[in-house]
């Protein structure tokens, strides 16, 4: 791959659906590139780059990283910095970059959870590390429950007042916790913009109360993990090809792969082929009906990989005979049965 400074292209904005985070005035892509996996040290440098690039090129101006994502932790935010350096950096206001703090990331008292000395200090490690000033949102990656949840999010607040982020975003925050923490944010005038957390057909935990929550709080929701690890695609219909993430991940064990996920992923899959799409593409679709989630915020692993996932998009929106056609078989707790 040459390394000349990458041109946009012209039609980055042509059929990328972009929609309104809660009742903010931030818009965000349909799809959302994450650098969980992926961007890590290991990872080919030449395919990091392309496919942040082939993002950006399709309208998916959202990248989302956190400072623990590698391996090694801190690695992608690395990466990502030195590429959006070299590639994108003249095109930053058209660009959203998000970060978060919570989970383990140094030695020591110091180095995780929700205090505001954490939290801030990760906020600045990360921004060295991306090379940038600020980040358009940054989040509490995880619930604290033994730090007062006024620090928590008063250390967002400082990021923003301070210039260090634009917005604060709140992460795996359960209902109640959601609730509390946007009250505090109004009190302090820094409201919560989104909150981020696991949703697919075989995750559906958020519809016992947190997505209805988001609508009454008036947020935003960015979901992980739609494709359910892999588990909702065509990758492991058939047994476990070699190489697959389920060889080498501790998220995602061969364990899971049991004929009840077989015969409900099969049927997924026959229901995604007569729509003339993948079971991937249908998955990301399903998250997406209505107006209820923001984002699906998916992984690649290669630029191929990244255009399939957003051709999603391209489909019509799933009918309401199809919704209930799907329904007998997105069944929550599917990869544990």
């Amino acid at each position: 791959m040459t390394h000349t400074p990458h041109v946009a292209a012209d039609d980055r904005y042509a059929t990328m659906q972009y929609r309104r985070t809660g009742k903010s005035g931030l818009k965000l892509p349909g799809v959302s590139l994450g650098l969980w996996h992926n961007f890590g040290g290991a990872n080919n440098a030449d395919t990091m780059r392309e496919t942040i690039r082939t993002a950006f090129d399709l309208g998916v101006t959202h990248y989302d990283l956190a400072n623990n994502y590698g391996p090694p932790p801190g690695s992608a935010e690395e990466n990502f910095g030195r590429i959006f350096q070299q590639d994108l950096a003249p095109y930053r206001d058209e660009i959203l970059i998000s970060t978060k703090a919570g989970y383990d990331m140094w030695p020591g008292p110091y180095g995780e959870w929700g205090s505001r000395k954490y939290m801030l200090a990760s906020l600045d490690q990360s921004l060295k590390r991306m090379q940038v000033d600020y980040v358009d949102i940054f989040y509490s990656h995880r619930f604290d429950p033994e730090t007062p949840l006024e620090e928590t999010i008063g250390a967002l607040d400082t990021a923003i007042r301070s210039g260090r982020a634009l917005y604060a975003g709140i992460s795996n925050y359960g209902p109640e916790q959601t609730r509390e923490a946007a009250r505090i944010a109004r009190e302090l005038g820094t409201p919560i913009l989104i909150n981020q957390f696991p949703y697919s057909m075989f995750e559906r935990t958020p519809e016992k109360g947190l997505l209805d929550t988001l609508e009454a709080e008036g947020l935003g929701s960015i979901v992980f993990s739609p494709l359910a690890q892999g588990l909702l695609t065509d990758r492991y219909l058939n047994g476990i090809p070699e190489g697959s993430r389920v060889t080498h991940s501790h998220f995602l064990q061969s364990k899971q792969l049991s004929p009840t996920y077989v015969e409900r992923a099969q049927a997924l899959n026959a229901i995604a082929q007569e729509r003339g799409q993948t079971l991937a593409q249908l998955a990301v679709q399903w998250v997406l009906r209505g107006d209820r989630v923001t984002s699906a915020l998916v992984g690649a692993s290669s630029a191929k990989q990244l255009r399939d996932t957003v051709a999603s998009l391209d489909f019509p929106a799933l009918t309401a005979t199809e919704i209930e056609a799907v329904e007998p078989f997105a069944v929550h707790g599917t990869q544990h049965a």
